[in-house]
């Protein structure tokens, strides 16, 4: 298809060939699909030479041109992002320098709790926004006690022209849907504007027999005249996944890692699995000029979340691949709230600028939830099958299984200890409630004509938590008070250079041991909030339509970690002791040198050590936390077709530790994608055909051992689409 398209096309378009034909192609072929300006919560919208941060932000024509799905699919770009698996669910855990950043901790213009928890669709967002590096100062602390490696912050698409998109697409081994984006302004000076987009995708993908439905609508509204500007955002995201491939425990006692399936589109998943994420959210904003150079802003968001799913995830005992399953039922409900005000100046004093800025904000959370298990019949645990599995873990709750050739088991029975103990599965019982107040204030002071720029600042936060049992008793509650101070210096030699410094801090709710994980032996206990402090220096380089930023930092949280039961190999007792400090070197490249060349990404190291534990852990690496990451994109339009551009992706990722003693590991991987795209143009109106491939070599690896959990890497993967835009 790709083929007949590249050679009819040129043709085509040479039948239709105008001077505004050829403006049209070759405006397609140059927007910008990466930026380093964007808006950082505190310090409102900045310039990325005037920054003492390293931040990359993903536009929406990254997000059309390379057929992203998922907010996963756009971190594939990022250097000092990986993608994991939730725990055993479908959702997307990111690792940004080596620390966890949960789905709770993804901001919408910077509003905690709004955007949904488990997967997001980006199609929604104009820009995709990663801030490397602690952040309380800039958003308060993340809610889900991660974000100390870094965050991403998502903003809404806005009308600015007219524009009508329509996308098909294929992709996997049945996925058809599309997408579309509309957006107008209206009235006489144009103060309305109304920016619609929608998703549908359904079918099978790569992974064998894993199938998805996804429907996704939102809307952006806003007014702008004279001083004011109003704007409402809503969204409603319908994300359903059958069979999915869950990720993989691996036993303490394991001498080494087994290789993951040789098929990787092998699914060990149960066909009674299943996960359900319904999400209704939005964020109401106001911002008023009330004088010059000073602006009064508030913002107000909410989400409301439902979760449902049968999970079943694999716990592998043996070298062989030999290991159990079990069945975890969990409908989960959340209800947040989010709110922000305050006011951003800029004046000057004694040939000294001041851009000064101080609000506040608040964050309400709270989540309900229940869990049932299931009761296998002894028939599925025969003993041929299971000669390798410890007779500890072969309880009535499991059935015994491999990685490599898993059996079809029938949907268990229902225990009714489980239902007992896990609460209410109808009326869920409320689990945990979070309130996050806080206060800040800065002010960046700018020297020799702001070519040194300094920002002093500091946030007081206030965390409420707490928890319940399933029957709805308030089993814990703390309140914890802390000010994270901020301290940021950019020296600017030329226009092209900047050099910058920060002193940050992360500030993280205390992570909650889970309610609903199999396994575990403390559920819902709960650990005090902590602040790690950041050292960051950089430099800055923009020049022939290039931005490049060489950082180096260091950091640490306190560790934690799933601490095995020396007794049953299946259970463990979640832990946060100890000390884990990443250091480690950037360097990135994002732009457009010439107009038919580009290159997005960069390479990263990353020395992730235990600094404070028991001897035994001492000095040892972290677990699932590579020393080398590369992610290395570059588009080529070739001379002799330049409606067309070419794509190519490296992506390496160094070895990684599963377990503190160092004594399981995953090995290094490499995995290229491949892609094109053609723009011509049909009366006037440019059409856009894509096709790409991910991991054309099909490679089997281990993907991520982030938190100690196993997840595999996508299996060749392609994606195919065509817009045309009215």
């Amino acid at each position: 298809m790709a083929a007949v398209l590249a050679s009819a096309a040129p043709a085509f378009a040479q039948e239709a060939a105008k001077e505004d034909d050829t403006i049209i192609v070759i405006a397609q072929q140059a927007q910008k699909q990466v930026t380093s300006n964007g808006d950082l919560g505190a310090l409102g919208s900045q310039d990325a030479m005037s920054t003492p941060f390293n931040v990359t932000t993903y536009t929406a024509e990254l997000v059309l041109n390379q057929q992203s799905e998922t907010i996963g699919d756009v971190m594939k770009n990022d250097p000092s992002v990986r993608v994991s698996s939730g725990s055993g669910n479908q959702a997307e855990l990111f690792v940004v320098r080596g620390f966890q950043l949960f789905g709770d901790a993804i901001a919408i213009d910077g509003l905690y709790g709004v955007a949904p928890r488990q997967l997001i669709s980006p199609e929604l967002y104009e820009g995709i926004q990663v801030l490397n590096g602690a952040s309380a100062f800039l958003y308060g602390a993340p809610p889900g006690g991660s974000g100390v490696g870094g965050g991403i912050n998502l903003t809404p698409k806005r009308a600015r022209t007219e524009l009508y998109r329509a996308t098909a697409s294929f992709g996997g081994r049945s996925i058809f849907g599309g997408n579309f984006d509309a957006g107008k302004r209206f009235g006489e000076n144009e103060q309305f504007g109304i920016r619609v987009n929608g998703v549908y995708r359904k079918g099978e993908n790569s992974i064998h027999g894993e199938d998805k439905q996804v429907g996704v609508l939102g809307a952006g509204i806003d007014f702008r005249s004279g001083p004011a500007r109003i704007m409402l955002d809503v969204g409603y995201e319908n994300q359903q996944v059958f069979k999915p491939r869950p990720i993989v425990r691996v036993a303490a006692t394991l001498p080494s890692i087994p290789s993951p399936p040789s098929d990787p589109s092998y699914n060990y998943a149960q066909d009674w699995t299943y996960t359900k994420l319904r999400d209704f959210y939005g964020t109401f904003r106001i911002e008023v000029d009330v004088a010059p150079n000073v602006t009064l802003y508030t913002a107000i968001g909410a989400r409301d979340g439902s979760e449902y799913g049968d999970y079943s995830t694999l716990t592998m005992l043996a070298v062989n691949g030999d290991g159990t399953q079990a069945r975890l039922y969990v409908p989960r409900a959340d209800n947040n709230e989010a709110g922000q005000l305050g006011m951003r100046a800029k004046f000057a004093t004694g040939g000294v600028s001041h851009q000064f800025n101080a609000g506040a904000s608040v964050a309400f959370q709270e989540n309900r939830n229940a869990f049932m298990n299931g009761v296998f019949p002894a028939t599925t645990r025969p003993a041929a099958s299971c000669t390798n599995i410890p007779a500890a873990s072969l309880t009535v709750n499991v059935f015994c299984s491999n990685l490599y050739n898993a059996p079809v088991v029938a949907a268990p029975l229902t225990g009714n200890t489980a239902l007992a103990t896990g609460g209410d599965l109808i009326n869920l019982p409320r689990s945990q409630t979070f309130a996050y107040t806080s206060a800040f204030a800065s002010d960046t002071l700018g020297f020799l004509d702001d070519r040194f720029l300094m920002t002093l600042g500091g946030r007081y936060q206030r965390i409420v938590a707490r928890t319940y049992n399933k029957q709805n008793a308030q089993t814990s509650n703390y309140v914890r008070h802390a000010w994270t101070p901020a301290i940021g210096i950019v020296a600017k030699p030329s226009e092209n250079i900047s050099i910058y410094a920060n002193r940050m801090e992360a500030l993280v709710q205390g992570p909650v041991a889970s309610t609903t994980t199999v396994g575990i032996l403390n559920p819902g206990q709960v650990f005090d909030p902590y602040r790690s402090v950041q050292y960051e220096a950089g430099v800055k380089l923009a020049i022939h339509g290039l931005t490049g930023t060489l950082a180096a930092y260091t950091t640490s949280q306190p560790l934690q970690f799933n601490d095995p039961s020396p007794t049953n190999p299946t259970q463990f007792t979640f832990r946060v002791d100890g000390e884990q400090r990443n250091r480690g070197i950037e360097l990135s490249l994002n732009g457009e040198p010439t107009d038919w060349l580009r290159f997005i990404g960069g390479i990263t190291y990353t020395d992730a050590k235990i600094t404070k534990s028991i001897a035994a852990n001492l000095g040892k690496r972290a677990i699932g936390v590579p020393e080398w990451q590369v992610s290395f994109g570059a588009e080529l339009v070739p001379p002799f077709l330049k409606a067309a551009t070419l794509t190519g992706r490296v992506v390496y990722t160094d070895k990684q530790y599963v377990n503190l003693t160092n004594t399981q590991s995953i090995p290094a991987w490499t995995r290229f994608d491949l892609g094109m795209r053609y723009v011509f143009v049909v009366d006037g109106h440019p059409m856009t055909f894509r096709v790409s491939a991910e991991n054309v070599t099909n490679k089997a690896y281990w993907g991520s051992a982030s938190g100690g959990y196993l997840t595999i890497g996508a299996p060749r993967t392609f994606k195919s689409s065509i817009t045309f835009e009215y």
